[in-house]
């Protein structure tokens, strides 16, 4: 028997790759990356931007996701890339896409894709970590010891089992964050956390970086709040905009 070949002429070609920065804000950082995919597909539908798909008998929209922060926290620096069978203007995508999805999804940037792969350039993010119930002279002892240590195992329950991580080797720094008030940093306010980390696989989140915090002693107060300040290239220990 012939092999089958799919019915009719093959999709146009790419012509344009961009990148799309988006945050996750507000009830919207408990949505998962398939229901982010979802909500995008359904406004790139909407607003008639003209995808590139790919070949075979199911042909699918080319997006592709980089990076996506862990169900339940919010982000100010979420990526994914798009490739266009017509060449569009950026600006006008943009807003487009805005308004085709949710409030809390914010579109916040599109640009021209420059060479090499996106995930490539995502080595590291930015974290601020808010502990609630937890005051910043609580947290110094722990702080301290986790930045001494060389190791601090953690586990995570995967679908084969118990894994044990190292949640200190990715960690590029872990500082308590003085607030843009002078006036509201003192020994009773709420302990802030700034966390650098590098991507490693598997990933380290903040939530396990925390979970080594209590291992020294953190004491546990309300559910902690993070959000994901930026995430790109890693230079000289602070991450840079993977889009420049």
């Amino acid at each position: 028997m012939p092999a089958r070949t799919p019915d009719g002429p093959p999709p146009p070609p790419v012509v344009q790759k961009v990148r799309l920065e988006y945050a996750k804000r507000g009830r919207l950082r408990f949505s998962s990356h398939r229901d982010f995919q979802r909500a995008l597909e359904r406004a790139l539908r909407r607003s008639d931007v003209p995808m590139a798909y790919s070949a075979g008998f199911h042909p699918h929209p080319r997006i592709s996701f980089a990076g996506a922060a862990p169900t339940g926290t919010a982000s100010e620096a979420e990526y994914v890339e798009l490739s266009f069978a017509e060449r569009c203007d950026v600006e006008a995508v943009r807003a487009a896409l805005d308004a085709g999805l949710p409030d809390g999804l914010d579109v916040l940037r599109v640009v021209e894709a420059q060479p090499g792969a996106l995930a490539d350039r995502l080595e590291a993010s930015e974290w601020l970590l808010t502990l609630p119930g937890v005051t910043r002279a609580q947290v110094e002892q722990p702080l301290a010891a986790f930045v001494e240590a060389l190791s601090v195992p953690v586990e995570r329950l995967t679908k084969q089992g118990p894994r044990t991580l190292d949640a200190r080797e990715p960690v590029v720094s872990l500082v308590l964050d003085a607030g843009d008030d002078p006036a509201a940093v003192g020994p009773d306010d709420v302990a802030v956390l700034r966390l650098v980390v590098r991507h490693v696989t598997p990933t380290v989140r903040p939530t396990e970086v925390l979970v080594a915090l209590t291992s020294l002693g953190l004491p546990e107060g309300d559910p902690p709040q993070a959000v994901r300040l930026r995430q790109g290239p890693l230079v000289d220990g602070l991450v840079t905009d993977p889009l420049a």
